[in-house]
Order: structure tokens, then C-alpha cells, then sequence
């Protein structure tokens, strides 16, 4: 379990011009959950941190904020 980082998350939810309820969705989860993991209240498992990054076409590292680099790492 990780906490995400709160702004990047944000950020990147309001560029695809989302909702709550529309992340929650893509997520499969409810919109209560996924307000808890862009708050930071509680940690988002491995799994949906992986399908966020893919469907945002980003690296997890970035919404970790763990790098500045928007772009996904090259797949091998």
C-alpha cells in the first residue's frame, strides 16, 4: 500500500478534465475510496497505482512524485 502524491494526483485527474467519480470508476472502486486516496487518508494498493499510470499514460514514479518527468518509461 502507498500514499500518492496528493497535488500530482489532483492534477492529473483536472488535466483529463475528471471527476472524482470518473477516476473512481476507471478505478472500480467508489467515489468515498478514491477521495480517501487523493487526500492521502489511506494508501491506494500497488495494483490501482499501476492501472492510474497506465490510464494516465505516466510513470508511477511520477505520481509519487518521485521524478518530474511526465512521460512513461519505455516499455522493453
Amino acid at each position: 500500500m502507498i500514499f500518492l502524491n496528493k497535488l500530482r494526483l489532483r492534477d492529473l485527474r483536472e488535466d483529463h478534465d475528471m471527476t472524482l467519480q470518473d477516476v473512481a470508476k476507471v478505478l472500480g472502486t467508489t467515489l468515498q475510496y478514491y477521495q480517501k486516496y487523493e487526500s492521502r487518508v489511506r494508501p491506494i494498493p500497488v495494483e490501482r497505482l499501476e492501472i492510474l499510470a497506465d490510464f494516465y499514460g505516466t510513470s508511477t514514479d511520477y505520481i509519487l512524485g518521485r521524478t518530474l518527468v511526465r512521460k512513461p518509461y519505455p516499455k522493453k
